[in-house]
């Protein structure tokens, strides 16, 4: 490779330097807007740019470009699909249920787009874990794709339905919309509470026996911890907060094995469960210490929502995808070989487009929540979920 006082003192070498470029491959992901192919039909070509530090491949966002126009083409109704669906991501995972939403919803009535799917499909479940764990944003995609398969045989009764396969749906996409929204300058674009109240009788808790996300969980984040270390940008307490959640991990996977075998949990085990919510504000609070946030009562000033636009279209139209505030979960739980109901914490997702020119900012996001201005959640999600007045 010429140096570049070489390439731009000789014209040849520079000739040969560009004619090199021209034979790399185009991007995975294109994030221009581009005509219809009847008047740019070399899609590549036009695609084709030189980026300074540009942004990175995204394995969602390869799946989104591949389900969407001109990868698919027009439905019988002659349109086009120039915005992906949150689901798409799950389904292309591995996640029926996923899949069958979508069918409803006529999202597969578009030219190549179950042959699409199924390439996706085909190609992620041939991915190795060492694919899978080469970064942090793909570990905190193979750490949620357990939340894609159907609970069987083995699995309390709670979590054995089409409600539940949905419910671990919403907790997919509302996780995976807080990684675009921590990622969105990374990524390319597709164009708890600790005190309170009085203690209930029988106040024993119950974990959602999922063992192999917290394991993944733990997994991520001890590759946290290494990485950060290995480039000495961990503080200390950084590093004693990320060691508490692998450690919390480790023990949640712990719990969930004995909950699958009716194995009877320790007093210590419980004590945990009790104690996960004052976890949870732990680590609230320390990841908000340098904003000069270190109060209790704060955590009702910054609610757990957030949106992030993950797609473009080119008439102008972006894909919104957001967490509201946090929902109330009931659920009949076995414990000491009696059912409870339990009561928990869910995420609450949302999905809906919204012009580019008025993209929205979590605070004006928040403000839409507050004042009852949001949008209503996906249809598919009312399997589980009632209004809460």
């Amino acid at each position: 490779m010429p140096s570049l006082n070489e390439l731009t003192g000789n014209s040849d070498q520079w000739a040969a330097f560009v004619a090199g470029l021209k034979k790399l491959e185009p991007p995975q992901i294109n994030s221009i807007p581009i005509f219809d192919e009847t008047i740019q039909s070399d899609r590549d070509k036009e695609i084709k740019g030189f980026r300074f530090m540009g942004q990175r491949f995204t394995l969602d966002a390869s799946v989104f470009q591949r389900l969407v126009y001109r990868e698919v083409k027009e439905n019988k109704e002659g349109q086009r699909r120039l915005l992906p669906k949150g689901l798409d991501i799950p389904a292309a995972m591995g996640s029926g249920e996923a899949y069958k939403i979508l069918e409803a919803m006529g999202e597969t009535g578009y030219g190549n787009y179950p042959q699409n799917m199924r390439k996706m499909q085909e190609a992620i479940s041939g991915l190795n874990t060492k694919t899978w764990t080469q970064n942090l944003y793909w570990s905190w995609l193979y750490t949620l794709s357990p939340l894609t398969k159907a609970k069987g045989e083995g699995y309390p009764a709670f979590m054995q339905n089409d409600a539940w396969t949905r419910k671990q749906l919403e907790t997919y996409l509302g996780s995976w919309t807080e990684l675009k929204h921590d990622t969105i300058l990374y990524a390319k674009q597709v164009y708890a509470e600790a005190g309170g109240g009085m203690q209930e009788i029988d106040d024993r808790g119950y974990v959602e026996p999922n063992p192999e996300v917290y394991a993944r969980l733990a997994a991520l984040t001890g590759m946290t911890i290494e990485g950060l270390d290995s480039r000495k940008l961990l503080k200390e307490n950084d590093r004693a907060c990320l060691r508490l959640m692998e450690d919390l991990a480790k023990k949640l996977q712990a719990i969930s094995q004995k909950e699958l075998m009716n194995q009877s949990l320790s007093n210590e085990e419980y004590d945990l469960i009790r104690g996960f919510g004052a976890n949870l504000e732990h680590f609230w609070l320390e990841a908000m210490r340098d904003k000069g946030i270190d109060h209790q009562s704060a955590i009702m000033e910054n609610p757990a929502s957030l949106i992030a636009d993950v797609a473009t279209d080119p008439n102008g139209l972006v894909l919104e995808e957001g967490t509201g505030f946090v929902s109330t979960i009931y659920a009949v739980v076995p414990i000491e070989g009696k059912l409870r109901i339990a009561k928990g914490a869910v995420y609450s997702y949302y999905e809906f487009t919204n012009p580019s020119q008025n993209r929205l900012t979590d605070q004006k996001w928040k403000e839409q929540l507050e004042t009852n201005q949001a949008p209503a959640q996906p249809s598919w999600t009312k399997a589980y979920t009632v209004p809460a007045w």
